[in-house]
């Protein structure tokens, strides 16, 4: 067990430099820089909505897209992720939240499993916000999904307002990584029957 429940992770690759550290036990202090404007944005609401103190400094090959920086964000966090829960004792494990936003409605339930996999049924009316590729918001979550060894289902319920919905989405993972990445009253193992996730 992480008793600190702290991760921290360090990527370079010939296409992304990336340094990011994650305390679940947070007041959702944040200090992010990706390059990737419409990210960052999503990340802080990300850190503020789930009380996370999150670190990301992120360089990439923004000038081919964003793709390769934001995936590798995506894996960054989930390891990081995985690293803070530690075997995940005393966890609830389960979390879902039905976030809205205005004209949005997005449910997001995770179940911190250690098998990861990504249903993520999100569609959007525009390819772009701003400068960024709508497509990008699930690489990330595949991404994190599968390095933070989440089952994670996100479904679109309605909205038709592009940054509405992205935005929902990010703050519903915080609040369903939130739930299921606290700490269940009474309850010191680990939340299966196996014994083991």
């Amino acid at each position: 067990m992480n008793a600190e429940r702290k991760g921290g992770v360090v990527r370079k690759t010939a296409e992304t430099e990336i340094t990011l550290n994650i305390a679940l036990d947070g007041k959702g202090e944040h200090n992010i820089s990706t390059d990737v404007p419409f990210l960052d944005h999503m990340l802080t609401l990300f850190t503020v909505h789930g009380f996370f103190d999150i670190s990301i400094e992120a360089k990439g090959d923004i000038e081919v897209d964003a793709h390769h920086t934001v995936e590798d964000i995506g894996i960054c966090l989930g390891q990081a992720l995985a690293e803070a829960l530690g075997d995940k004792r005393g966890i609830a494990r389960y979390g879902c939240c039905y976030m809205p936003m205005d004209e949005t409605l997005v449910r997001v339930v995770a179940d911190l499993s250690n098998r990861p996999y990504t249903h993520y049924e999100v569609p959007v009316p525009d390819q772009k916000v701003g400068a960024f590729d709508t497509q990008l918001a699930k690489e990330f979550m595949r991404a994190f999904s599968l390095h933070g060894g989440i089952t994670l289902h996100v479904d679109l319920l309605h909205g038709d307002n592009t940054h509405h919905i992205i935005e929902a989405v990010f703050k519903g993972l915080a609040r369903a990584i939130r739930e299921a990445a606290a700490p269940l009253p009474g309850h010191t193992g680990i939340l299966s029957s196996k014994g083991t996730l």
